[in-house]
């Protein structure tokens, strides 16, 4: 919708279904354990005894490894649990940053044919868009419509009234809010049915139907917090554009993660000051 003027009510439409997809895949990420430790080593804390695959190893090399687990700092950890939301924020930007980036840098292979179509910019926002909910989440802003009006400020630079954003304006289209969310979570879905659990090929399927449903905002996407001109630049390059649109998406996320925290800073202030770009 280049050149077109986005309302707020349309906006919010295609944000509502955004943040609560966005809660399926934060699950998978915080939960994502993939060869298992994690889960045995907490069954078997409540059990008061040790994983019996560890059974077989040197009492020394079996303490070092518990050890480990109970530092280890991801979500569902005691470590987790001792973190402040600064330091949980950091993780979200260092570790699950750097795979959104990667994927919305896959388009950039392209080069100056990239540039073209909206397809970067949509997933980029869309990567920002997965993170900036799951920091919300730390900082305790867990409503719905909490979260589409920090993206709509963050994202587009909008501020929009806290009866859109929760869904209550008489006008607000419930069932279609809700097939929408459907779509956007089909894969995550379909994997759990099909395999018993959520794989990571299904992550990125489903951020890139997130990317797809902003889209529709065309110009609009310009809007997000983006990285420096050279890494532009360099996106204009085929295969070189991959590396320099990877870093242009850290640099950006941490620029949006930066609005994100002052955002939080004015509402908790009672303030409503304009969006700067940093």
């Amino acid at each position: 919708m280049a050149g077109v003027t986005i309302s707020d009510r349309q906006l919010v439409a295609v944000l509502r279904p955004f943040v609560r997809a966005t809660g399926p895949v934060l699950d998978v990420l915080r939960e994502s354990d993939p060869l298992g430790l994690r889960a045995r080593a907490a069954e078997a804390a409540a059990r008061g005894a040790e994983p019996e695959e560890l059974a077989h190893l040197r009492p020394t090399v079996r303490r070092r490894l518990l050890n480990g687990l109970a530092s280890l700092r991801v979500p569902g950890t005691p470590a987790w649990e001792r973190m402040t939301p600064a330091q949980r924020e950091r993780w979200w930007v260092g570790r699950v940053g750097r795979f959104t980036a990667l994927l919305t840098a896959i388009p950039g292979l392209g080069g100056a044919l990239a540039q073209r179509f909206p397809v970067q910019s949509a997933v980029g926002a869309a990567s920002q868009g997965v993170l900036l909910c799951a920091i919300a989440g730390e900082y305790g802003m867990t409503s719905h419509s909490d979260r589409v009006r920090l993206l709509a400020w963050v994202l587009f630079g909008r501020s929009v009234p806290h009866e859109l954003a929760a869904g209550t304006d008489p006008a607000h289209d419930q069932a279609g809010e809700d097939a929408n969310t459907a779509d956007l979570t089909e894969e995550l879905r379909g994997a759990q049915r099909d395999r018993g659990r959520v794989t990571l090929k299904a992550v990125a399927v489903t951020l890139w139907r997130l990317g797809r449903s902003l889209q529709a905002f065309g110009d609009e996407l310009d809007n997000r917090p983006r990285g420096r001109l050279w890494h532009r630049m360099l996106g204009m390059i085929p295969v070189l554009g991959m590396f320099a649109g990877y870093l242009g998406e850290r640099s950006a996320l941490k620029r949006a993660v930066k609005m994100a925290r002052r955002y939080r800073q004015q509402q908790a202030g009672g303030g409503h000051h304009p969006r700067d770009t940093p």
